[in-house]
């Protein structure tokens, strides 16, 4: 009898560990940004006739509403922009919309749980890269507050994230004072006192990168794995929604155990780099980019906090 008992509980053991190596999920997210801050920029210019502003305003929505896919097991995922067939634009629209994927997004952006680590690969001005870095870990405070989701009952969390300098969602409007200092109009004696930390460019007036952002993420406990949609994790359950903001991560669909398994592996070509070696690199192209165009007269500023 005990034989018995114990064969029992060995191949409950083995089954168990078995299914665990082999389970997979995947989770289609809809991600949007808000583009209002651009919006604004437009409004009262008069070099800028109407059809036009029409035109760019949705040209910029378009590019900042993506759909990603997440294939995930219990200890890595791969988190990847789903394939479309752009519309044919006008002249410089795919250029233009090279440039802003080049800095809001990536190609495949694996994360492993147990190494907490990450690989993404990405295409910057003709150039490939691979970022290899730790994954950030943010100090999750957990809410008591409830909602469902796809039928998935999720908890609040939110959290303090510092941001990332090359992806320019991160933008945020600068204040009325800080505006009034990027046009020159603030004294001599503030402007001695500004932060030399501070670097400035021509690229986009009227924004800056703040330091840090505050997160907002739904997670359900019912799917039992450490993952979320781009670089999220570190919850007691999957991330099902999360909004910094400004962009807001929306899951729209789950799959548990599909029948057609993905091969959750991290990318592996590119120039390898850290995060901030990267980060480096964006911003001083943007600078020298800015110097081109103008030397800092009648173009744009951007205001990054490093």
């Amino acid at each position: 009898m005990k034989k018995i008992v114990y064969a029992s509980f060995f191949l409950f053991s083995y089954l168990a560990t078995h299914a665990q190596k082999d389970f997979q999920g995947m989770a289609v997210y809809e991600s949007k940004t808000s583009t209002s801050d651009f919006k604004s920029r437009f409004e009262g210019n008069k070099d800028i006739s109407p059809e036009m502003q029409k035109m760019i305003e949705e040209r910029v929505k378009k590019m900042f509403e993506k759909t990603f896919i997440l294939h995930f097991d219990k200890s890595a995922s791969i988190y990847k922009e789903e394939e479309k067939l752009d519309a044919p634009t006008a002249q410089g629209g795919g250029g233009m919309r090279m440039m802003f994927n080049s800095v809001t997004g990536g190609g495949t952006y694996y994360k492993n749980v147990k190494t907490k680590s990450y690989t993404v690969d990405k295409e910057f001005m003709g150039k490939s890269f691979l970022i290899k870095d730790s994954l950030p870990k943010l100090e999750w405070k957990m809410e008591a507050e409830t909602k469902v989701i796809g039928g998935y009952t999720c908890f609040k969390a939110t959290a303090v994230k510092p941001v990332s300098v090359s992806d320019f969602r991160n933008f945020r409007p600068k204040k009325e004072a800080d505006k009034k200092e990027a046009d020159g109009t603030k004294t001599e004696e503030k402007k001695e006192d500004k932060d030399k930390t501070e670097t400035k460019t021509n690229f986009m007036d009227g924004f800056e990168m703040p330091k840090e952002i505050t997160i907002t993420a739904w997670y359900t406990p019912d799917i039992p794995v450490n993952q979320g949609p781009d670089n999220y994790w570190g919850l007691p359950g999957l991330i099902l929604e999360v909004n910094d903001g400004k962009t807001t991560i929306l899951c729209s669909k789950i799959v548990l155990n599909p029948k057609e398994k993905a091969d959750i592996k991290a990318p592996s070509s590119g120039k390898e780099v850290t995060q901030k070696e990267y980060d480096d690199i964006v911003i001083r192209k943007m600078e020298e980019m800015s110097e081109m165009n103008g030397n800092g007269r009648g173009g744009f500023q951007m205001r990054i906090n490093r």
